[in-house]
């Protein structure tokens, strides 16, 4: 059974960093690709950043080129988001969820309608 629990959000001011992180468990992150969503309040969710299954490519929404860094530990079986440079807009609920590959990358888009309780990031001053 699949398993996502998120961590590592909080309260944090404009330019300041954090670490996401997604524990898996029902699904190895070696075979599939994996990435990361956010829903601010009163919007959509969005796909934020995605890893291939190989580890070896990664996708990033335009809004966040540059300031946000996904990886993975396989050994852990755990997907990371670092987050650097943030701001206010980058608040929302930050969840974890496999999404589809696309040749030897990914998409950002969930292949599941199945979320964990996703983690908190607040960017204010």
């Amino acid at each position: 059974q699949l398993q996502l629990v998120e961590s590592g959000g909080g309260l944090v001011q404009p330019g300041g960093s954090l670490r996401l992180s997604c524990a898996v468990s029902g699904l190895t992150l070696d075979y599939y690709a994996f990435g990361w969503f956010r829903q601010a309040p009163g919007k959509e969710r969005e796909g934020v950043s995605c890893i291939s299954s190989s580890g070896d490519s990664a996708n990033y929404a335009d809004s966040v080129k540059g300031r946000l860094t996904i990886s993975r530990d396989s050994a852990k079986n755990t997907l990371y988001l670092q987050m650097n440079s943030l701001k206010p807009e980058d608040t929302g609920v930050y969840y974890c969820a496999p999404v589809w590959p696309h040749e030897d990358t990914c998409l950002l888009r969930a292949t599941l309608d199945y979320w964990g309780k996703g983690t908190l990031v607040t960017v204010s001053s």
